[in-house]
């Protein structure tokens, strides 16, 4: 796995050290999720970027919705031990609506 940095602009030494351990944290997940799913992480990566979030409004209100896990997410999740996504995130009926605006 190539590391790649951008130009990071933190003056403050406390910024620096935090960003440097965001870092650290977001490459040991890498790592975790490469050894226990024994797939490299551009193909976890892929997989898990087929997972699409839509918002379907009508009269009745709208709904934000993800597609179906494929199979291969399902045993992501699985292998990770982790819980899917709720289908659906939220619904908000008209009459909701309308009040907010």
């Amino acid at each position: 796995m190539a590391l790649t940095l951008r130009p990071v602009y933190h003056r403050v030494e406390e910024r620096v050290r935090a960003h440097v351990v965001l870092c650290w944290l977001a490459l040991l997940l890498v790592r975790i999720i490469e050894r226990r799913t024994e797939t490299r992480w551009p193909q976890v990566r892929r997989t898990l970027q087929r997972m699409h979030l839509g918002e379907f409004a009508g009269p009745e209100g709208t709904v934000w919705r993800r597609t179906e896990t494929t199979t291969d997410q399902h045993r992501l999740f699985t292998t990770l031990r982790l819980p899917e996504p709720p289908r659906i995130f939220a619904i908000t009926p008209a009459r909701a609506q309308a009040r907010a605006l």
